[in-house]
């Protein structure tokens, strides 16, 4: 009888997060909303803020005001959304690349191994990130402005596979955040934790992670669990 033949699995891709996954950010949101919620009237504690860090704006501020009894109009969300850019784009020269995250998207792509950027951040302030993470302006990037729904609605993630012509399904999420990892099931796709964004490791398997790391300089380490081989 002939033995079966073998065939390769497909080589996995990436859709990275961009917030708290490739650039240490995520504290300069939280202050940033903070500011632009107290503007307003809203005093809310730090931590109440950062738990939804992740989410898409509109989502974002509609389940704080939930927390507050507060309400807004469309207008209003959009000014404070805004707002938050603003304040957001004010501190963006303490924003630096994480750890090993640069190395990590050279190493990829000297294997060949396609990858893109999927964020909640509109364009204004997430493209200025790829400067610092040593990235050529066409790098693939999905953005807030080109989607209908952002986390954690699988729709970012959707785009991206689409825009590096992969299926969802041998496409790997790495995302910092619960909302992330929501999205990456809701897609199809294996979800990768890292706690660069403050979540802890449990509460990222509870999300669905597959693997979880401290952050891009681990995930490099032991990329080989991940099915990247250097050979």
């Amino acid at each position: 009888m002939a033995s079966a033949s073998y065939i390769d699995p497909p080589v996995p891709s990436f859709l990275f997060d961009l917030d708290g996954t490739l650039i240490d950010s995520v504290y300069q949101h939280v202050i940033a909303w903070r500011t632009a919620l107290t503007r307003i009237g809203i005093d809310l504690s730090v931590w109440r803020i950062h738990r939804r860090i992740g989410m898409s704006g509109g989502l974002f501020v509609s389940a704080l005001l939930r927390e507050t009894g507060r309400s807004l109009s469309r207008e209003d969300i959009e000014e404070l959304q805004l707002a938050h850019a603003a304040e957001y784009r004010a501190q963006m020269d303490s924003v630096t690349a994480l750890p090993g995250a640069r190395e990590l998207l050279t190493t990829l792509t000297a294997a060949g191994v396609r990858w893109a950027i999927a964020t909640s951040g509109r364009a204004a302030t997430a493209r200025p990130a790829l400067k610092l993470l040593g990235l050529p302006e066409d790098t693939p990037m999905i953005t807030r402005d080109l989607v209908r729904h952002a986390k954690p609605d699988p729709d970012l993630f959707l785009a991206a596979a689409a825009e590096l012509g992969v299926d969802p399904r041998y496409a790997m999420v790495v995302g910092d955040s619960v909302w992330d990892l929501l999205a990456a099931r809701r897609a199809g796709a294996l979800g990768v934790g890292l706690m660069s964004g403050g979540y802890g490791r449990e509460e990222l398997e509870r999300a669905g992670a597959y693997r979880v790391y401290a952050d891009p300089a681990e995930m490099l380490e032991r990329i080989d669990e991940l099915g990247v081989r250097g050979d």
